[in-house]
């Protein structure tokens, strides 16, 4: 079984923000796989399904974007699914925007929902999937700028975006990490 995991904040107002790219690749796998409807528990919305037979648990943290991993340790934790087998969707500044980078491990890189999840399960060793959001501009405010919305012209190449980082997750799940990474970890121009 798999538990993957759309980072994102839950309040209407901060849909389609740059932070909340997790929750859109959540919401486009479930739309995709056709997982059951959502029901709140474990202090999140998760939903479950299959991908190629495999068992899934699809999961958006209601807890905000800082205390993801009090959510992510309690649905983990209740179906047994070990770490390497939880995987992440988020939004990283460190890439280019519209970029994806499968890991299958590593630190937080600055990212406090992943600061949150590391801490909550106990290890760096779990399969994430960057969705790269751009470096923030020179004088921005770093809250200001991934809370912010998309311009009419990013907002293409970030559905596209989201629609690999869906796929990518698929190919983790049927393929396995390594395969997957050697599919999406392409650099685009």
């Amino acid at each position: 079984m798999y538990l993957i995991v759309g980072l994102g904040n839950p309040d209407l107002k901060y849909a389609a923000t740059r932070h909340n790219v997790g929750f859109e690749a959540a919401m486009c796998l479930h739309e995709q796989e056709h997982f059951s409807s959502e029901r709140g528990k474990f202090q999140a919305l998760i939903s479950q399904g299959t991908i190629a037979g495999e068992s899934c648990i699809l999961c958006r943290p209601m807890t905000y974007m800082n205390n993801s991993g009090i959510a992510v340790q309690a649905v983990a934790g209740f179906y047994k699914i070990p770490p390497d087998h939880v995987i992440i969707l988020y939004d990283d500044i460190a890439l280019p925007f519209g970029q994806l980078r499968l890991r299958k491990g590593g630190s937080a890189g600055g990212h406090n929902g992943m600061k949150s999840i590391i801490a909550h399960l106990g290890t760096q060793e779990f399969p994430r999937v960057r969705i790269g959001v751009g470096e923030k501009p020179p004088g921005w405010d770093l809250a200001d700028y991934v809370l912010g919305r998309f311009t009419p012209e990013e907002l293409p190449v970030i559905k596209e975006t989201i629609q690999e980082a869906a796929k990518a997750v698929q190919a983790i799940v049927t393929q396995g990490m390594d395969k997957a990474m050697n599919l999406y970890n392409i650099k685009k121009a």
